[in-house]
């Protein structure tokens, strides 16, 4: 209960700090702004996609390796299941790419 107050304050603090300036800003010191949550935004977006992607590749490799312990023949066909899995990373890394050009 306490960590989702927690998270919850987060989200409302930050959401203060970004609307607080918006009526004393200068056109100039709004595209810094935005220009700076453009890049906040991005790594986040790779953050999360290469966290999950860790957790997906361990949780995997640790599966393959049990059933490579009883059965070796069954490695090539845990490989592709560790590459969907890496996958994650690089959808996220694509993301932050748009974000960033767009």
């Amino acid at each position: 209960m306490n960590r989702k107050l927690l998270i919850a304050a987060g989200f409302i603090a930050a959401g203060v700090l970004v609307f607080a300036n918006e009526g004393a800003a200068t056109p100039e010191a709004a595209a810094a702004t935005s220009s700076a949550f453009k890049y906040i935004a991005a790594a986040i977006a790779v953050g999360i996609a290469c966290i999950a992607g860790g957790m997906a590749v361990g949780r995997i490799g640790a599966a393959a390796m049990g059933a490579m312990s009883e059965n070796a023949e069954l490695s090539g066909k845990a490989l592709p299941f560790v590459g969907l899995a890496e996958g994650i990373c690089l959808w996220g890394f694509l993301v932050a790419l748009l974000i960033i050009l767009f």
